[in-house]
């Protein structure tokens, strides 16, 4: 099996950072926290469907993301996929999902995970134990991003979406380890590395929340 394509990922985030600064005012902070190379998973909290788009645009990195196979409708399929990114059918342990991940982060690339699964509150508060599960498998250190829209403003056409031409803050933090050192992929060991990565990902939040006043 292929892995989602490098080169794709890269076109992907110069299409994403071009779409996102011409109808948003990104301000990104903190992307030098984001190492230079090797493996790394960007956990991105999600209020907006533009989160995806915009982490993809302005990480340093071609990045990766798992999303739902209910987006890869029509030509959205072929374009999704031609620009990197992996499908995963969230009913089911799909395991194609999984193994194409795990080469991600095997080959030392990026991959970005939304861990609350769906499109909900952006604080971080339900994670699922798959996030846990590639960062104690693999190995790969976890940059927590936060992506700030104005959500709660009056201006959007979209409820979906930040208001155009609004500032939408990305605040990347520091990378962290998910597991204990041991190595172990017990359930035991990826309920303590979730509710770990749940304390990293939340004082990120507030952290951000704090230096953007939002």
């Amino acid at each position: 099996m292929s892995l989602p394509s490098e080169r794709g990922a890269e076109v992907g985030r110069r299409i994403g950072v071009g779409l996102m600064y011409g109808l948003w005012k990104p301000r990104v902070l903190g992307a030098w926290k984001v190492p230079a190379t090797g493996p790394v998973i960007l956990a991105v909290n999600h209020s907006h469907n533009v989160d995806g788009p915009m982490v993809m645009g302005v990480a340093p990195r071609p990045t990766h993301f798992l999303i739902k196979k209910e987006a890869f409708i029509g030509p959205l399929d072929a374009f999704l996929t031609g620009i990197g990114q992996v499908k995963v059918d969230r009913a089911s342990a799909d395991r194609t999902a999984i193994t194409q991940a795990l080469g991600i982060l095997g080959d030392g690339g990026v991959l970005g995970i939304f861990p609350e699964g769906t499109r909900g509150e952006g604080d971080f508060a339900s994670l699922r134990a798959g996030l846990a599960y590639f960062a104690v498998r693999s190995g790969a250190p976890i940059v927590p991003v936060a992506v700030l829209g104005s959500s709660d403003r009056p201006g959007r056409l979209i409820k979906a979406l930040p208001p155009l031409r609004s500032r939408v803050d990305v605040v990347f933090g520091d990378p962290f380890e998910a597991g204990d050192g041991s190595g172990r992929r017990t359930r035991k060991a990826l309920d303590e590395a979730t509710e770990r990565i749940q304390k990293q990902l939340t004082s990120h939040l507030e952290n951000a929340r704090r230096l953007t006043g939002r």
